[in-house]
């Protein structure tokens, strides 16, 4: 069975045209940096955020956290939201590889105050305090929202006042530029290191990108070997990922245009509760008024009926459209979502 995926856009699996370049790739030692389609691939990558160099790593956990291990002292602090991705989906790693401390700031709708983050830079030399070393922000969120590009300006000047560099975790940052009718460069001036996924809504099956400066990305490099990312004849991959730059972004828009299709016909079911406003991307978070026992059997009930999906997290559920979704798809989701309803009513 062809089942629908809403679980995640990680899920989406390579074009032909992706397939077809990765049969053909020229490939070499990329830890040698002898892979020219590696080499291609982190050129484009540096120069559609406007940075000065870019490297291919494995998963966008992986650039994360490489980009805090490459940025911070061990036992030095970094400043970022309580929602952040790093935060709750990144398995505690920025304490085991880095070896730093995270200093979280409550967020509305995944929004820091700049006035909270700069109460939180440690200021003067207390011998009891770390070291603030990193400011982190995302754009888009986990949330399915885009942050304000005003916001990340007025904290991207606190952290140069302070001389501390920020990194963007932009694992969705060309949903974020799309959402915003923004080149992604109008998005990533405001950090020094910026982290995307050529995977998800892009579809290619693996990789992400980290940039920066040369200089950050000469010691990253390092750092990528130490972790275990140094792969060899990548090139097959980074193939993928090109045809993701070049071909892929501009299809997100429709992804979006599905998710709130997905939004607006759920918003009619009444045991439904979502709010239209927060669909910013493709990502579309509701409630659902069932009991807990009902709410475990909602996973098997879809999959009988060929769609795919996550179980409630804290209560709340979330449908992902991408490139392999389409409008009878949303259909399907809704009329099988509604069945449901009727049958545990």
């Amino acid at each position: 069975m062809n089942y629908i995926d809403v679980r995640s856009d990680t899920v989406t699996e390579p074009t032909k045209a992706m397939r077809d370049a990765m049969y053909i790739a020229k490939v070499g030692d990329d830890v040698y940096e002898d892979d020219p389609s590696v080499k291609e691939l982190e050129l484009l990558a540096a120069t559609i955020t406007g940075k000065e160099a870019a490297l291919f790593v494995p998963s966008g956990t992986f650039g994360n956290q490489l980009a805090l291990f490459t940025h911070c002292k061990r036992g030095s602090e970094v400043i970022l939201s309580d929602s952040s991705h790093i935060v709750v989906h990144e398995v505690g790693a920025a304490s085991v590889i880095a070896g730093v401390q995270l200093r979280t700031i409550d967020s509305i709708d995944g929004i820091i105050s700049p006035a909270d983050v700069l109460k939180r830079i440690r200021k003067g030399n207390d011998i009891h305090f770390p070291e603030t070393s990193l400011i982190c922000m995302e754009n888009a969120h986990s949330n399915g929202r885009v942050i304000p590009l005003s916001n990340m300006s007025e904290i991207y000047s606190i952290a140069k006042e302070y001389n501390l560099p920020v990194h963007l975790d932009g694992a969705r940052l060309f949903n974020a530029s799309t959402y915003l009718n923004k080149d992604p460069k109008e998005i990533t001036k405001y950090c020094d290191s910026v982290m995307f996924c050529l995977s998800k809504g892009l579809c290619a099956p693996v990789g992400s990108i980290l940039a920066g400066d040369k200089d950050f990305i000469r010691k990253a490099r390092k750092n990528r070997k130490l972790m275990g990312g140094g792969l060899r004849q990548s090139g097959f991959l980074a193939a993928a990922g090109i045809v993701a730059l070049n071909d892929m972004v501009q299809n997100l828009k429709y992804d979006h245009e599905n998710a709130k299709l997905l939004a607006q016909e759920l918003s009619k079911i009444p045991q439904i509760k979502i709010n239209l406003k927060d669909v910013h991307i493709n990502m579309v978070f509701f409630e659902i008024d069932l009991d807990d026992n009902k709410s475990e059997e909602i996973v098997g009930f879809f999959y009988e009926n060929g769609i795919k999906i996550n179980p409630p997290e804290d209560g709340e559920m979330r449908f992902v459209t991408n490139y392999w979704v389409d409008k009878n798809d949303i259909e399907k989701i809704v009329s099988t979502l509604k069945s449901f309803i009727n049958r545990h009513r």
